[in-house]
């Protein structure tokens, strides 16, 4: 067996939230892109000891210490990762496996921003013996639309629906797809072509992306969203059995979809995933001015009484650290940092797997970048 971390010992069942504020170390942040410098520099900003690791220098040096090194090299990142109390991995989402395994072996805490589904299921096994937390699936979606749906249904006594619609988009959209790939365009494609997760009257079940269209209106603005893959999380495992109807669809302005089906399916770009991130990525290029629209409702019954609950809201770019940070590397950074700072101050567990939905969304909001979500 692994030895606990020192921040474990003494606890009741591993379980910070009835151990009280305790000390907590070095955060290690693997991957210093737009979204690993946000999240290192919202723990910084909220004095938690952070240190950034990548194999090139950020573009510009933050307030916290960074190292340079091979992160693809298994004793090299053993070396750095030994001695730190939690590791972050804002790397492809295909190399959180191994960096799991390596957390849970050095027996620290993990958090990571993926939406890959088999990943998750990885991490979930390790998570059943794990010395420290297991924590996938911290961003957006899954992770604060997971946290809010949670809310929601937590709200009636009989829920029969609950509905997670997220999308990150230009503000000033140009062309037919009337979108532009400020996120990784392989865990896009990955979004728009791997199957579905859903319960459906009471069925779990998985269907097609790309599918069960649905027109939204949000500020005014008309949108479609539609089925894509991973954006639940775990919430089917923990609500089939309670909730009838759950499902996750992705925003986008009318007419994306259409266009996305006929260039994977038509053309048969589908067999062809790295071209098609590539030819996607280069015909249209991240922008500054982003959108990130958050629509998470729920229906049921309250005192006998059906009632509807709606979170909707839409995220600008922001300044964070004296720079102007996009909408969607924000509002991703800031989700997994808010968790990390509450399981620094004891709010959530220390041991074992951590599901989204198990966060509660007022304490959440109270953290410290958490209150950004609630402006």
């Amino acid at each position: 067996m692994f030895g606990l971390p020192r921040f474990v010992v003494g606890l009741k069942e591993g379980f910070g939230r009835y151990a009280g504020t305790m000390s907590f170390g070095t955060v290690s942040v693997l991957g210093l892109g737009k979204v690993g410098l946000l999240a290192a520099t919202f723990l910084d900003e909220a004095g938690i000891e952070v240190v950034g690791i990548d194999q090139r220098p950020p573009r510009y040096v933050p307030t916290f210490p960074v190292k340079t090194c091979n992160i693809a090299d298994p004793e090299t990142l053993r070396a750095e990762l030994t001695g730190t109390e939690a590791v972050l991995s804002c790397l492809p989402f295909h190399l959180n496996r191994p960096i799991a395994e390596l957390a849970y072996e050095l027996g620290i805490h993990y958090f990571d921003l993926t939406e890959d589904v088999p990943t998750t299921k990885a991490i979930v096994e390790l998570s059943k013996t794990s010395a420290g937390l297991m924590a996938p699936q911290c961003g957006l979606a899954p992770g604060f639309a997971s946290i809010v749906a949670a809310s929601q249904i937590a709200s009636f006594d009989v829920c029969r629906s609950v509905r997670m619609r997220v999308g990150a988009l230009p503000q000033f959209p140009t062309g037919l797809l009337g979108y532009s790939f400020n996120w990784s365009p392989e865990g896009v494609v990955n979004e728009y072509l791997n199957d579905c997760e859903v319960v459906e009257e009471g069925v779990h079940k998985w269907v097609s992306s790309m599918e069960w269209r649905e027109t939204l209106v949000i500020d005014g603005v008309q949108l479609e969203a539609f089925t894509t893959s991973g954006g639940l999380g775990t919430m089917c495992d923990t609500y089939g059995a309670r909730v009838a109807n759950i499902d996750y669809k992705t925003i986008r302005y009318p007419g994306h979809v259409d266009l996305m089906n006929f260039f994977f399916h038509e053309l048969l770009m589908r067999e062809r995933r790295d071209l098609a991130a590539e030819i996607l990525t280069n015909a249209k290029p991240p922008v500054d001015d982003d959108v990130v629209y958050v629509h998470v409702s729920a229906e049921g019954q309250i005192d006998g009484h059906l009632r509807r609950t709606e979170f909707v809201r839409s995220y600008m770019p922001k300044m964070v650290g004296g720079r102007m940070s996009t909408a969607i590397a924000w509002t991703t950074a800031g989700s997994v940092a808010s968790v990390i700072e509450m399981v620094r101050k004891g709010t959530l567990p220390r041991r074992g797997l951590l599901k989204q939905e198990d966060i509660p969304l007022d304490a959440f909001l109270a953290t410290p970048t958490g209150r950004l979500f609630a402006e």
